[in-house]
């Protein structure tokens, strides 16, 4: 399959880009125990972390625009066992949390759904999320481009994370806006991240307002969710009665 590669490092707007087929199977499926999902002809790869907690539509919006505007092969959808700016707070059973991503893909065969972040103990750093990624693309013997796909919010609290430096050296950033927060101009970049700053590719999408916190307000007060999440995430999150206080078996919202 044609893979268009970006040349030298760039800085700019991404508004869109010649949309194609999926290049073949994932590897192991993105349902099976095995954190390889990628094949060797995914060569240009969106990675998108989150607590997922639950997935909505405003993930999956991003993922396809990205992948769209970026010619991506194939965008992976990483949950966070223990999300490291969550730890000490309640969140929802990661079995659960990787089950509603893995029904919300199940219609695009450019997604797939990776548990590699279940696979080691500890925070789950993107960094060393990312480090697997790039050893498996060895190991494969394949030269992949990774994108790391955040939004603008995200994107400011990047100094903080965990070795950003390493970050930004291990894949690329692709930087989506989130209402109230644009996208960063030029400048602004060169003096956050200097000479790593050809390393953030920002790209136009359009935001959807609403949040996984939204949504699981909206459960817990037995208000209807549809329209916020895909069908069969609203279907799954009745039968469990997630993000209810009432775990009674009454009807969930119509």
């Amino acid at each position: 399959m044609g893979v268009r590669r970006l040349g030298r490092p760039v800085i700019g707007r991404v508004g869109g880009g010649s949309d194609r087929a999926s290049g073949g199977p994932v590897g192991q499926g993105s349902g099976g125990s095995d954190s390889s999902v990628l094949a060797p002809t995914d060569l240009r790869v969106g990675i998108l972390g989150g607590t997922f907690d639950p997935v909505h539509y405003g993930h999956l919006v991003i993922a396809e625009q990205v992948r769209e505007a970026l010619s991506l092969d194939r965008v992976v959808f990483v949950p966070a066992a223990v999300p490291p700016h969550r730890i000490g707070l309640t969140i929802t059973p990661v079995e659960h949390r990787v089950a509603m991503v893995e029904l919300a893909v199940a219609g695009n065969p450019s997604f797939a759904v990776s548990r590699i972040e279940l696979e080691r103990d500890g925070p789950s750093y993107t960094v060393d999320t990312l480090a697997i990624l790039v050893g498996e693309a060895a190991r494969q013997g394949v030269a992949r481009d990774l994108f790391f796909i955040l939004s603008t919010e995200a994107l400011a609290a990047l100094p903080s994370w965990h070795d950003p430096d390493r970050i930004l050296s291990l894949c690329r950033l692709a930087v989506v806006p989130r209402p109230g927060t644009p996208l960063p101009d030029r400048r602004r970049l060169e003096t956050e991240f200097g000479d790593r700053a050809g390393r953030v590719v920002e790209v136009e999408t359009v935001p959807l307002a609403h949040s996984a916190s939204a949504v699981r307000a909206r459960a817990a007060a037995g208000h209807s969710i549809r329209y916020l999440v895909p069908p069969a995430v609203e279907a799954y999150i009745c039968d469990h009665r997630l993000y209810r206080s009432d775990k009674s078996s009454e009807d969930c919202p119509k």
